[in-house]
């Protein structure tokens, strides 16, 4: 895959930062959607033919998945994003890294959290939706008991558990096997648009526990 713009004409480059502002605001919207509780307005951020869990699909499903969920476990939340990685795969598939930090209220503890989501994009006529939205943990902790040592993800009533943070990313682990830097001449920079996929080397989605 070229550069950004490469050969690129005028028409092409502004529907790429269009589209790239339109997928910004996905990740705006459903913070906010989620953090009002305007379950419509959160799953109109997906496409209708949307999988929810397995033998599941469409906006109800993912509605009534977003309602068990947000009711049962938090009083309130507020998520606030930061970096925001978006790369193509052609003029309507993205994939993209969020960083969130989250705030949510029990009935109990206020557990704050740091995760990243790992999303799929796909524009479908003419507007950007989430084709997926993979959440990977680095932790969970009452406000005033910082997360130290493995298994991070410290909800109150349950038993701790690891959130599949590094899981995605091989480099964590390579780093941590070895005792130095790494042998051999340094790599060239990858492809703009190929930086997530480099990262991944090929490594399969884990399977993430939400709560």
């Amino acid at each position: 895959m070229s550069e950004p713009h490469c050969g690129a004409t005028i028409e092409q480059r502004l529907d790429r930062l269009e589209s790239i502002e339109q997928i910004r605001q996905l990740a705006a919207r459903y913070s906010l959607a989620l953090d009002m509780r305007d379950l419509d307005a959160l799953v109109g951020l997906f496409p209708a033919d949307v999988r929810v869990g397995k033998g599941h699909s469409g906006r109800a499903a993912l509605r009534a998945w977003f309602d068990q969920t947000l009711r049962v476990q938090f009083t309130g939340t507020a998520h606030h994003i930061g970096n925001h990685i978006i790369e193509f795969a052609d003029a309507d598939h993205a994939r993209g890294v969020v960083y969130s930090k989250n705030e949510h209220e029990t009935p109990t503890e206020w557990v704050i959290m740091q995760m990243m989501y790992v999303d799929d994009y796909e524009r479908i006529g003419g507007r950007w939706y989430f084709r997926r939205r993979l959440p990977l943990y680095w932790y969970a902790t009452d406000l005033n008991r910082p997360p130290l040592g493995p298994k991070k993800m410290r909800w109150p009533g349950v038993e701790p558990y690891d959130g599949g943070y590094h899981d995605l990313f091989p480099s964590w682990r390579e780093f941590w096997d070895r005792s130095g830097p790494p042998d051999g001449p340094v790599p060239e920079p990858v492809p703009f648009d190929e930086f997530i996929a480099r990262l991944r080397r090929g490594a399969p989605a884990p399977s993430i526990k939400v709560r």
